[in-house]
């Protein structure tokens, strides 16, 4: 049995990505996150900032100010802020309230996401950002963007542990019988848990038999794999592809294959909405724009479907808070990545 409650079942001590890098400007943008209102920019310099999006004085959002060089002026009663926080001017006073601040979060820029730690800022290790090299690895090539999902983040992450679904809601692309009836390993330790699908000698679907083709003339069967990795709280990153049968690709040697991994971090904003970051990146046809652009496409497609679905999953648990739900078999990947993520959110709260 499995409870569904939506509760703030979040951990705070973890990096969340909150942009994109190119969205991100010397201007005011805000952003949900963890239950938080933030507000970022980004210096004349470049360094991205975040702050708590709430004036000292009466709690207008200082994402309805405005951003003077590096300095963010609240549009209520015109109180300046520094990058840090602090109040640099008080209108009609020489002295400032000691204080008078707003809260700075530790913020960083990485695999070309803007990244934020909202717990302790003692704890915010750089070393702790989920590995998401492929999104800026110059071997790789892809793009991606972001999607405001109204569900729980956990849902999401549900999503994406179980691909067998790709059978029913991605059938015209990705999805057909064999992902369904494929036998599957999980393995998890303390910060991840990793699911693998091998489908050996198949017909593969259409999507991945365009992407052959681009590399190979090939129109016979192909071994395809499916290997999710999630890492604690929120990090879904995905190795798949396919490769002509039988050339060794279960054993490593996927010379004769496309390869592409499709890159997932989800940001709880609220307990019922969520910020998806999602890329697909590919170790072919590297400098070919129109297959980045086709993929991107393709990809949204996919995603926007799962969306419908996991936005009325949300509606129906709003509509049954009470019902807890059984697990089959092909939910041990979700199980785990809820596990780990209980732990980190019992841990917090014995700290």
């Amino acid at each position: 049995m499995q409870s569904f409650t939506m509760n703030e079942s979040f951990p705070l001590n973890a990096w969340y990505a909150v942009a994109w890098d190119v969205e991100l400007k010397n201007e005011l943008l805000p952003r949900t996150i963890c239950n938080k209102a933030l507000v970022l920019y980004r210096k004349k310099d470049g360094t991205p900032v975040a702050l708590e999006d709430a004036c000292w004085h009466r709690l207008l959002p200082l994402s309805k100010g405005s951003l003077r060089e590096d300095t963010v002026v609240c549009g209520y009663h015109g109180l300046e802020y520094n990058s840090d926080g602090r109040c640099s001017y008080m209108p009609s006073q020489e002295t400032i309230n000691p204080s008078a601040c707003v809260r700075s979060y530790p913020v960083i820029q990485k695999y070309r996401f803007i990244w934020v730690w909202m717990g302790n800022p003692a704890l915010a290790d750089e070393t702790k950002i989920p590995d998401m090299h492929w999104n800026d690895d110059p071997d790789w090539a892809g793009d991606g963007q972001m999607i405001l999902v109204h569900c729980n983040y956990r849902l999401v992450v549900d999503n994406l542990m179980d691909l067998t679904h790709e059978t029913f809601v991605h059938s015209e692309t990705i999805g057909d019988r064999n992902v369904a009836e494929a036998p599957f390993d999980v393995h998890y330790d303390e910060n991840t848990a990793t699911v693998t699908r091998w489908m050996k000698n198949i017909q593969p679907p259409p999507f991945w038999k365009g992407q052959l083709n681009k590399v190979f003339d090939h129109d016979g069967t192909v071994d395809r794999w499916q290997i999710i990795k999630f890492e604690a709280p929120c990090t879904v990153n995905i190795d798949v592809g396919v490769a002509k049968a039988n050339t060794g690709a279960p054993e490593g040697n996927r010379s004769q294959g496309v390869n592409g991994y499709v890159l997932n971090t989800i940001t709880p904003s609220t307990n019922q909405t969520c910020l998806y970051f999602w890329a697909f990146s590919r170790n072919y046809n590297l400098k070919d724009q129109s297959n980045t652009t086709e993929l991107k496409n393709g990809v949204a497609h996919i995603f926007s479907q799962d969306e419908d679905i996991l936005e009325a999953q949300q509606k129906a648990i709003n509509e049954n808070p009470d019902r807890e739900f059984y697990n089959l078999n092909i939910d041990a990947g979700a199980m785990w990545a809820r596990r780990i993520t209980d732990n980190m959110v019992a841990k917090e709260k014995k700290d």
